[in-house]
């Protein structure tokens, strides 16, 4: 699946129904989430059932029936991606929160599939022929949708984001593996000094995006307060500060795409840790850095990226990596705030790298777990999920908007 993200124009009154229509869709998903939650424990509610049920809401709601049948379907799909997530936390029995699903109040797009749009001869232009009155829109940008026949589009996307609205397009097309450029084999240890230092000796600066922008952020958000509540001056704040958001969300992603595909190029072995991010930024005293460096986010990419250039990822267990002598494997002892590795064998390296080469050690010795390489979509935008998997993870540029 490839996904290709095109900003769009239009009008005031169609970006005004667009926001109906994304408003439908959160109606539609909270409804089958209530809907849910109510029903008899001897009644199965499935997928189907909840498809039904978007049947039944177009019946008795006029707004949600001028929305496209498809698009309905999709809103309960979103629910039922969220009741099946918990279904199966619950039977993995999943330490801790299960993730009960939860009503939305932030939704940002409406999704359509293979009905309810258009698109124009010159794919520069696409129509929406629900009875949400969105009507024809353009397409900005040279982007190669052109590339692709109609029938290839699976699904179709409107996206709002802080500085404007998007059309994604869901393309069924199988990503094309690419050549790698050498067979190396790398250790890469990640941090929050470096970026990440490999088994070669090689340190990537932490970039430190959101810590350079967090002085104008901070300024935005005190402007927001500043203005009249329900003025129009007050929205173009929180429009100005979400902005501030998006731009160090995007040069976080371009980052972590740049260096995983590099790595990836060059090496026919990757060896990573195999972080448990989740329980690591319950430190509140490194959350903050660690959110900032992204070390998902560069994981994500580089299991998509090693498919396409059919590079070996390995997951390894970080475990006593920084304390065992890469040379002799002996346990050096050491505080966070050692930054070099001293063993009495002789060997003196840089803490990171000594751990880098122990994990790339691990990942050759197999102790670590092989993982998938692809995640199966390509993106021109650096989106990096399905549509679906985007619904859960677009209120990243601001929790305003």
């Amino acid at each position: 699946m490839l996904v290709l993200e095109v900003k769009i124009k239009g009008k005031k009154q169609q970006y005004q129904a667009i926001d109906e229509a994304i408003r439908t869709t959160q109606f539609i998903r909270n409804k089958a989430i209530r809907y849910w939650m109510n029903a008899p424990r001897e009644a199965k509610i499935n997928k189907i059932a909840l498809n039904n049920y978007s049947t039944a809401l177009r019946k008795e709601f006029k707004f949600v029936e001028d929305l496209n049948s498809m698009a309905c379907q999709s809103a309960t799909e979103r629910a039922w991606l969220s009741i099946d997530r918990f279904y199966n936390n619950c039977k993995s029995k999943k330490p801790g929160k299960k993730g009960f699903p939860r009503f939305r109040k932030d939704n940002r797009s409406v999704e359509y599939k293979t009905s309810g749009w258009s698109l124009h001869p010159t794919k520069r232009r696409i129509t929406f022929t629900d009875k949400k009155g969105i009507g024809q829109v353009k397409l900005l940008g040279k982007w190669d949708i052109h590339t692709y026949s109609v029938k290839s589009i699976k699904r179709v996307r409107l996206v709002r984001k802080a500085d404007g609205y998007y059309c994604q397009f869901a393309i069924g097309v199988d990503v094309k593996p690419e050549l790698r450029t050498a067979d190396g084999e790398v250790g890469l240890d990640v941090g929050l000094e470096y970026f990440y230092s490999d088994s070669n000796g090689h340190h990537e600066l932490n970039p430190k995006f959101l810590r350079k922008a967090e002085k104008a952020i901070k300024h935005a958000q005190k402007q927001i307060y500043k203005k009249e509540k329900g003025k129009n001056q007050r929205r173009k704040a929180r429009q100005r500060y979400a902005r501030k958001h998006l731009r160090v969300n995007r040069q976080r992603r371009e980052h972590a795409v740049k260096l995983a595909r590099n790595v990836c190029k060059l090496n026919s072995l990757v060896a990573y840790e195999n972080l448990k991010v989740k329980n690591m930024v319950r430190n509140h005293c490194l959350a903050k850095s660690i959110n900032d460096v992204a070390w998902g986010m560069f994981r994500n990419w580089l299991e998509y990226f090693a498919g396409k250039f059919n590079t070996t990822v390995v997951a390894v267990n970080p475990r006593m990596t920084s304390q065992k002598c890469s040379d002799c494997g002996a346990t050096v002892k050491k505080s966070l705030s050692t930054r070099t590795h001293k063993c009495s064998c002789g060997c003196k390296l840089q803490r990171d790298v000594n751990a880098a080469i122990n994990i790339l050690n691990l990942a050759k010795a197999r102790d670590g777990q092989s993982q998938s390489n692809a995640t199966g979509v390509g993106t021109s935008t650096l989106v990096g999920a399905s549509l679906l998997e985007q619904v859960l993870t677009v209120n990243v540029e601001s929790p305003l908007l």
